[in-house]
C-alpha cells in the first residue's frame, strides 16, 4: 500500500523543511494549509488550503488524497481556535465542547484521523538535524548568578508544562516575572521583560509527558530578539527537546547582543 503523508502545516518554516525530509524518506506527500508556510508548495504533491471552521472539508481532503499518515508541524494559533469557534462548521462545534486544551485536541484528533486509518506521527521524526544538543551555542555561557535562575526556572518551567499552562518562564533575582500560557513564549517574554528591566533570564522546559505529535518546543531568531529588546540576558532550554529554527542566525543575534544560550540535560 502506497505511504501518503498529509502535512498539517501551521506558519513558518517548519512544515516545508519536515515534507522535504519525508520525501525523501519516501513518502507521498500532501500539505494541508491552515497558515502561511514558507516554501512548503515546493516539497509537496499538492497544497489544500484548510481552516478551522470547515473540520468537515479537512476530513474529506484527507480522504480525497488517500492518506496513510497525518503530521501537525508549524506553529497553531490557539487564539484563532477561540475567534473561530462562531464560525465553526458542525464538527469544530463538537470539537470545542470537547474543550480545547491540548490533551483535549489531541485526543479528538487522534480519535477522529483514527476513524479514517490515519496515524499521527511524531513531528521529531522528520525534524531531528534542528532538535537543540547538548551544550551552548554562540560565545558566551551562563554567568554563576544566571545558572542560579536556570535552575530554579527548570524547576517551575517544568512543573507548569507537566499541567498544560505553558513552557517558558521569565525570572529575574530569584523572582518569576513571566508564565507563558496561550500567547506563546516571545509574548511570554516580553511581559516578563518588562517588568524586569535589563538581566532577565528566560528558561523553556518540556513537560516529561509531552506529547511530540502535535507540538514541538521551538526557539529561534524571534525568541532572542524579543529577549534582546526587553534586555534579558541567558536563555536555557531542554536538551534533545527543542527545535532550533535558524541557527547561524540564532547565534549572530546572541553573539551581536551578549545573550547566552544554553541547552542542558533539564532532570540534571
Amino acid at each position: 500500500m502506497e505511504r501518503c503523508l498529509a502535512v498539517m502545516a501551521g506558519a513558518g518554516v517548519l512544515p516545508g523543511r519536515a515534507a522535504s525530509e519525508a520525501a525523501r524518506q519516501g513518502w507521498r506527500v500532501v500539505a494541508l494549509a491552515f497558515d502561511e508556510a514558507d516554501g512548503l508548495a515546493e516539497q509537496v504533491e499538492r497544497v489544500v488550503p484548510s481552516s478551522i471552521t470547515d473540520i468537515q472539508g479537512v476530513l474529506q481532503a484527507l480522504s480525497d488524497a488517500r492518506a496513510t499518515a497525518a503530521l501537525f508541524v508549524g506553529k497553531f494559533w490557539k487564539q484563532k481556535f477561540f475567534r473561530g469557534l462562531g464560525a465553526a462548521d458542525a464538527v469544530g462545534r463538537d470539537l470545542a465542547r470537547s474543550g480545547l486544551s491540548d490533551e483535549a485536541l489531541a485526543r479528538t484528533a487522534v480519535a477522529w484521523l483514527g476513524g479514517l486509518g490515519i496515524e499521527v506521527l511524531d513531528q521529531r521524526a522528520f525534524l531531528q538535524p534542528w532538535m537543540m544538543g547538548e551544550g551552548t551555542l554562540g560565545a558566551r555561557g551562563p554567568s554563576e548568578a544566571e545558572w542560579a535562575e536556570i535552575r530554579a526556572g527548570f524547576v517551575l518551567a517544568r512543573h507548569l508544562a507537566g499541567h498544560g499552562i505553558g513552557q517558558s518562564v521569565v525570572r529575574s533575582h530569584g523572582v518569576t516575572l513571566a508564565v507563558e500560557a496561550a500567547e506563546g513564549t516571545d509574548e511570554a517574554i516580553r511581559r516578563g521583560t518588562g517588568l524586569a528591566g535589563p538581566g532577565a533570564v528566560v528558561v523553556k522546559a518540556v513537560a516529561s509527558a509531552h506529547d511530540f505529535r502535535f507540538d514541538i518546543p521551538t526557539i529561534g531568531p524571534s525568541t532572542l530578539e524579543a529577549m534582546a529588546a526587553g534586555g534579558a540576558t541567558a536563555l536555557a532550554v531542554e536538551r534533545g527537546k527543542v527545535l532550533l529554527v535558524d541557527r547561524e542566525e540564532t547565534i549572530r543575534i546572541a553573539d551581536s547582543t551578549g545573550i547566552a544560550v544554553v541547552s542542558v540535560d533539564g532532570d540534571a
